[in-house]
């Protein structure tokens, strides 16, 4: 029976146009390569002939490249995928994974690059939405001591300054590289990149003359799930809040529940998370004394107050309840899906393939070094504390006259986006740190995040990577929008990737806003419905549908 429909579906698909597997972007590769010269041969990469990729990515390029000025000789490994969308000749955009430690290379694979292999996938496809689709994009392995930027050895940084000095080290190499003097520069990124991107931005935004013109025009930034404040605060003033805006994935008895908040009220959580829902903000957010000794970071401090670890005792009790908790998309239940590049924190089962980055015909086709032991996260950016923690001095990006208000001052052009299932950095805290944030002359939002973040719908075929309609909602003030997205962990581009497509069409001004009822800007004649061949995206839906049902 299975064998059956499968050929029926298969022959359904054959028979349908060819316009419903079309990618959402109507530029098609050159046979030219734009950046192929002397200098970037070295790193160019045969996208026809990469391992288990079974289509031509296009023009490519990645390898090590050395920091200038580096003493230490240091070097950051990326992968730059040209753009062929005619508008993105005057433009690059940067994405950077968090950690500190964990590799773009995750980004590139998982998230939005031009191949996707999710978790529990048995082969790679295109990506749909892939950001190349719209500019030029450079995913680079970063801080030094980051997956293969590790290979020149750790990078011992101790702030988020001295981070920044390499990266731009590094950029300004790149771009004499590859000729792109003049750039306007998008940093983007998720998690721990809440600091890298607005420490590095400033410090472009900080140069001067020429060489700003040149090497460091930054336009914009775009940060998923970040890093904002102290962890002690942003975890554990939110966390009951976040739990009963969720009930239904903590399904604790009512004792615990009643425990839970009345932990929070006497810490004072409670009267913390109510001003920072008031908008617009009367005033400073007081930190509680409780918080202000655990901002310490000491794992004594952290046990001294252990009742007011709030964040903690809930990650443990719902792993209890289901072992295959995870914080960083708290839908997830057991089993945990096989990860193609090696989840640090869920083994892969027995048998399971090898780690992609890890396997020498990979790094031969990328110019990675191959005796080199990849992994996605790695404990080499900072140097430790004594207890063997990773240790970053600088304070966190959103502190007041901090990098973050900075960047948004100068450029006008800033978003962060929040996955509303992910709790290792949860939306109700980075909304906690915005609204204690002044910038622009103002302290925090003046309304909620309320508006409609509209995604176009697109057919994407039998096997469809991101949904459309309304998923999520934003506010914009004075230069910076913040938007929360419906159905996401803690990795938006790979939960949502027509969200986050949406998200860079604003940031490049691609689109006005994100309400905006259109196409996405690569794509035409799919957004509203009289337009759409709805006889073939139903045959579709059908075909999908008994596939389902012959499995049962």
């Amino acid at each position: 029976m299975y064998y059956s429909i499968l050929m029926c579906t298969l022959v359904g698909l054959l028979s349908l146009p060819v316009s419903v597997f079309a990618l959402p972007h109507e530029v098609r590769a050159s046979a030219n390569h734009q950046y192929l010269t002397n200098k970037t041969k070295p790193y160019a990469v045969d996208g026809a002939h990469l391992p288990d990729i079974s289509w031509d990515i296009g023009e490519s390029y990645s390898g090590l490249m050395p920091i200038q000025g580096d003493k230490e000789g240091r070097e950051l490994f990326f992968w730059f995928v040209p753009s062929q969308n005619p508008k993105a000749d005057n433009e690059v955009t940067i994405w950077l994974n968090g950690g500190p430690g964990c590799s773009s290379l995750m980004g590139f694979l998982q998230e939005n690059g031009p191949i996707s292999w999710q978790k529990g996938q048995l082969a790679p496809m295109p990506n749909v939405y892939s950001w190349t689709n719209l500019t030029n994009v450079v995913w680079v392995e970063q801080p030094a001591g980051t997956g293969f930027s590790g290979s020149a050895g750790a990078g011992n940084y101790t702030n988020e300054i001295e981070v920044a000095a390499g990266f731009l080290g590094f950029w300004k190499n790149f771009i004499d590289t590859f000729d792109m003097q003049g750039r306007e520069i998008s940093i983007t990124g998720e998690s721990y990149a809440g600091n890298y991107v607005p420490y590095i931005a400033e410090a472009m935004l900080n140069k001067t003359g020429k060489e700003f013109e040149s090497y460091y025009n930054v336009t914009g930034i775009l940060i998923y799930d970040p890093i904002l404040g102290d962890e002690a605060v942003t975890t554990n003033a939110p966390v009951a809040d976040f739990v009963m805006a969720n009930k239904n994935l903590f399904p604790f008895d009512d004792d615990t529940i009643a425990l839970m908040n009345n932990i929070s009220e006497t810490c004072g959580f409670k009267d913390m998370m109510k001003q920072s829902e008031t908008f617009p903000p009367i005033g400073a957010i007081a930190v509680p004394e409780i918080l202000e000794v655990m901002q310490g970071g000491t794992s004594s401090s952290y046990l001294n107050n252990s009742d007011c670890n709030l964040f903690d005792q809930i990650v443990e009790l719902a792993t209890e309840m289901n072992p295959c908790f995870d914080v960083y998309y708290i839908g997830q239940s057991c089993e945990y899906p096989g990860d193609i590049i090696g989840d640090p924190y869920h083994q892969n089962a027995a048998g399971s393939p090898a780690i992609y980055f890890n396997r020498p015909d990979v790094k031969k086709a990328i110019h990675a070094p191959v005796s080199f032991d990849w992994s996605m996260c790695s404990h080499g950016a900072f140097k430790t504390n004594s207890l063997g923690q990773q240790y970053d001095s600088s304070p966190p990006s959103a502190a007041n006259n901090g990098p973050l208000k900075t960047v948004i001052e100068r450029t006008n052009n800033a978003i962060i986006g929040h996955g509303l299932l992910d709790m290792v950095l949860m939306v109700n805290g980075s909304l906690l740190a915005l609204q204690n944030l002044t910038w622009n002359g103002q302290q925090g939002f003046s309304a909620p995040p309320t508006k409609d973040l509209v995604v176009p719908y697109y057919p994407q075929g039998l096997v469809p990577q991101s949904g459309s309609g309304v998923l999520g909602h934003w506010v914009e003030d004075r230069g910076l929008t913040f938007s929360t997205v419906e159905l996401s962990g803690h990795e938006v581009p790979g939960y949502q990737p027509g969200v986050a497509y949406r998200h860079l069409e604003k940031l490049l001004g691609r689109i006005g806003s994100l309400d905006e009822e259109s196409d996405f800007s690569t794509a035409s004649k799919h957004f509203k419905r009289e337009e759409v061949n709805y006889e073939e995206v139903d045959a579709l839906h059908l075909v999908r549908r008994r596939a389902q049902l012959a499995r049962r």
